[in-house]
């Protein structure tokens, strides 16, 4: 455990795979037929793979939206809109897991990108500030470690999982965003900044 905290806090590399609560896509062929009648608009095909996919792709939703059911329920159903819209567009090359979840988050984006409060931000950005307390970090939890995430204020939150969890660099954060590549540093340096506090502070206790 420890070894995630310190990928998650200080190399921020992780990389979290889009699941199915069952093994649908196992053969290829299965999900061949599955979305071909989906595409047909086959409602018994279209509420299979929605009961497969949604639980996943609103805990990656529900990381941006940590509070907000309202609009995580909306973005859920949005989601599933384009899913079911663009699924002729899925060409069984790549993870259809994966497919799903680029729509996700552009979803979640899209709806960020409209919401956010975007304040300029004309402060230095400083150098990224990594966690080197292996030992406190090895006494936290990776539950307690992604509560104390959820409490980020809503632009260092979504800057945040866009880096961690997507892996997706500041240029197409800021794109994805409508901020800055300034912008996307400082509030990725603000988040570890205040994680770093607020760990500090659990230790403590």
């Amino acid at each position: 455990m420890e070894n995630k905290h310190q990928s998650l806090t200080g190399q921020l590399n992780i990389n979290i795979p889009l699941q199915a609560t069952e093994k649908v896509a196992a053969d290829q062929h299965d999900l061949y037929v599955l979305v071909k009648e989906c595409i047909a608009q086959s409602r018994s095909a279209q509420k299979k793979l929605y009961d497969l996919y949604s639980p996943a792709a609103y805990g990656i939703i529900k990381r941006y939206m940590f509070g907000n059911e309202d609009a995580a329920k909306e973005i859920l159903n949005d989601s599933f809109y384009k899913i079911f819209t663009k699924l002729d567009q899925y060409s069984f090359q790549g993870a259809f897991e994966g497919w799903i979840r680029r729509i996700v988050v552009n979803t979640v984006t899209d709806y960020l990108r409209k919401n956010l409060k975007n304040d300029q931000v004309t402060k230095e950005v400083q150098p990224e500030d990594g966690f080197t307390d292996s030992g406190s970090l090895g006494n936290l939890s990776f539950k307690e470690l992604m509560q104390v995430v959820q409490t980020l204020p809503e632009a260092q939150l979504a800057v945040f999982n866009l880096f961690v969890f997507e892996n997706y660099p500041h240029k197409e954060i800021a794109g994805l965003l409508d901020i800055t590549e300034n912008n996307s540093r400082w509030y990725l340096n603000d988040a570890r900044r205040r994680l770093k506090d607020k760990i500090n502070l659990l230790m403590q206790q």
